[in-house]
């Protein structure tokens, strides 16, 4: 068998990627609200420092969504950087060893015009999917998701809210559809 590397992403400032990283063997990657907050802290250090703007986030137990667009940093650096400090931060706190994630991230290069308002909704809504957070008014209580920083609750330094709700064109309702509402 020929060893054949693998393709170079594709990345350019402004590029922007639907970023998701699974826990090896659908593992945990987030134990508790500890975990958590080092991610978070992580990611907000790391995308300020770079000037990597976040549109959308959001953390379950075993993998994570990131929408982020290239600043002056290239994403494979960026994830570098966040990946490898987490895991080796992760494997100290829990007294473990070994790879923490799957395979490389997967990295989904998006044409923003077409995507964007469906991807943000799409990451957001993944805690009530995955049925961490019970009810969609809920939704804007889970602290580890970019959403109550769209609809002007919190606020994270990292993310980009487009203004708040009323400038991302009520990206957030939908009221004939309500699997497309947040």
């Amino acid at each position: 068998m020929i060893d054949v590397p693998r393709k170079a992403r594709i990345d350019a400032p402004g590029a922007l990627h639907h970023i998701i990283v699974r826990g090896i063997d659908r593992r945990k990657i987030f134990f508790d609200d500890s975990d958590r907050d080092d991610f978070l802290d992580r990611l907000g250090g790391i995308l300020s420092d770079s000037k990597t703007v976040c549109f959308a986030w959001a953390f379950m137990a075993n993998h994570l969504h990131l929408l982020l667009r290239t600043g002056t940093v290239p994403i494979a650096t960026i994830m570098r950087r966040l990946l490898t400090g987490y895991a080796v931060s992760f494997n100290w706190r829990h007294r473990r060893h070994g790879h923490l994630f799957q395979n490389r991230y997967k990295s989904i290069l998006c044409q923003e015009d077409l995507y964007l308002k469906e991807l943000v909704r799409y990451i957001h809504l993944n805690p009530l999917r995955a049925r961490i957070v019970k009810e969609l008014n809920g939704l804007p209580d889970y602290p580890y998701c970019g959403h109550s920083a769209l609809m002007g609750i919190t606020e994270h330094g990292f993310q980009d809210v487009g203004g708040g709700p009323q400038k991302l064109d009520n990206v957030l309702s939908s009221e004939s559809d309500p699997d497309r509402r947040i």
